[in-house]
């Protein structure tokens, strides 16, 4: 398809596509193409041309649709505020094109925001590697599992993961051990923390990774890391942590602590919520490097000693043989990875340390109040949050979502008669008005 005039995803003229048609000797486009008949769609799609005012009309009408809440989720949706620079920046032309931004063409301004995500990260982590991104947490977790069963040299194949892990992420940790020998069990939690003792136990030589989460799914920071570090060293199992980047400007480097690989998903920064869409960051040691999944941007000099950027690592099949290939994922996320580090940079470390500071302040406020109420108790967990925390009610929790969600709230009903709160900074006017509404509905 040509574009007269040209368009910033499709630039060639109708004359410059003829003119290259010409050149190669064919017609039209389609004479590039051999596509089997019994695959081919030679009809009309049905869709009416409409103004580009028709278009904005309708769906706007559609959006309005859309309920107007506000949102405290959490496990795994953070609407949080992105500033105007995020946008501004990472809409210039120059960081979208035509083409993929993972491969070896990319521009050398594109690799080095990738260069300074991954820098990032490691100084975050403590860790001598980051990965340019991953699909998000989930896919993360996946490769973590089969890094580990590449790296350790047991011949068991047992993974453990808490027993409160969010279902999407076990699903795909599921399916990605699906086509191994690997086999994924849950250790139990304790008061929202590793029940460290069971894990102890469950703990043998035939386990490949351990995997624990600071802040888990419940909003608990995790107070043992080096316990668990510890058992995963004894089996010589690889210690796993899941986490956001935020969150580590103000807990314990995971290196410190004995974590081998560090993910989670890192649009916390330079994404509001998304529902799907994710982030996912990967580092881990200097000595696995040449196992580590996706890409590595490196920098380097040029012919004419200048700093130059460029893609260092890649391990799939694509660019190396298919039997040394140590992973099949394909894409990542690089336009959002972007978003991310021009995010962080705007914070500085500064404004990082700020941003998760706030985040464990007004979640403390909001259990304060909560808790002051008849027939609703929160925390659960007597612990340090950060982000999120699940209280219990006496009502039916799905009851209680329904008559929140009615007042213009969206909470998460985590079981019968537990549900989340999440406080984002974009929620943070709302409180009153939220506590005041769960009043209103519990005390009737």
């Amino acid at each position: 398809m040509t574009r007269s005039g040209g368009s910033p995803y499709a630039p060639h003229t109708d004359a410059e596509t003829a003119a290259m048609l010409a050149d190669i000797g064919v017609e039209a486009e389609a004479d590039l193409f051999d596509i089997p008949e019994g695959v081919g769609f030679d009809g009309a799609f049905g869709i009416d041309s409409r103004s580009e005012r028709e278009v904005r009309t309708e769906v706007e009408r559609m959006l309005g649709r859309n309920d107007d809440m506000v949102e405290l989720l959490g496990r795994g949706h953070y609407d949080t505020y992105v500033p105007s620079l995020v946008d501004h920046l990472s809409q210039r032309a120059e960081f979208l094109t035509s083409y993929t931004q993972y491969q070896p063409e990319v521009s050398q301004g594109f690799l080095q925001v990738l260069f300074e995500y991954q820098s990032m990260l490691a100084e975050l982590t403590g860790l001598g590697v980051a990965n340019c991104s991953m699909y998000d947490a989930a896919t993360a977790l996946g490769e973590t599992a089969t890094l580990a069963d590449r790296i350790r040299s047991t011949t068991g194949q047992r993974v453990l993961v808490p027993a409160h892990l969010r279902s999407g992420k076990r699903g795909v940790l599921d399916n990605y051990v699906a086509g191994t020998d690997l086999h994924v069990e849950t250790y139990p939690m304790d008061d929202g923390c590793v029940d460290v003792d069971a894990l102890a136990e469950l703990a043998e030589d035939d386990v490949v990774l351990v995997y624990a989460e600071s802040p888990t799914v419940r909003g608990v920071i995790e107070e043992r890391l080096d316990s668990i570090a510890e058992i995963a060293d004894d089996h010589d199992a690889l210690f796993a942590l899941g986490s956001d980047p935020v969150s580590l400007s103000v807990l314990e480097e995971p290196a410190s602590v004995g974590a081998d690989v560090v993910i989670g998903d890192a649009s916390v920064l330079g994404l509001p919520a998304s529902y799907g869409m994710g982030l996912g960051m990967f580092a881990t040691r200097e000595e696995y490097v040449r196992q580590v999944p996706g890409r590595l941007v490196g920098a380097s000099e040029d012919a004419a000693e200048r700093r130059a950027y460029t893609l260092t690592l890649q391990t799939r099949e694509q660019h190396i043989r298919q039997e040394r290939a140590t992973s099949n994922i394909c894409t990542n996320q690089a336009w959002v990875a972007l978003r991310a580090a021009i995010h962080a940079a705007w914070l500085g470390p500064s404004g990082l340390v700020e941003t998760a500071r706030d985040s464990i302040t007004r979640t403390s406020r909001l259990a304060d109040a909560v808790d002051e109420l008849s027939g609703i108790d929160g925390p659960v967990h007597e612990r340090h949050h950060i982000r999120e925390f699940v209280a219990r009610t006496e009502r039916p929790a799905a009851d209680l979502v329904d008559a929140l969600a009615d007042r213009g709230y969206a909470v998460h009903g985590v079981d019968d008669h537990e549900i989340q709160l999440c406080v984002n900074d974009l929620a943070e006017d709302d409180l009153d008005g939220f506590v005041a509404a769960v009043a209103e509905v519990i005390e009737g």
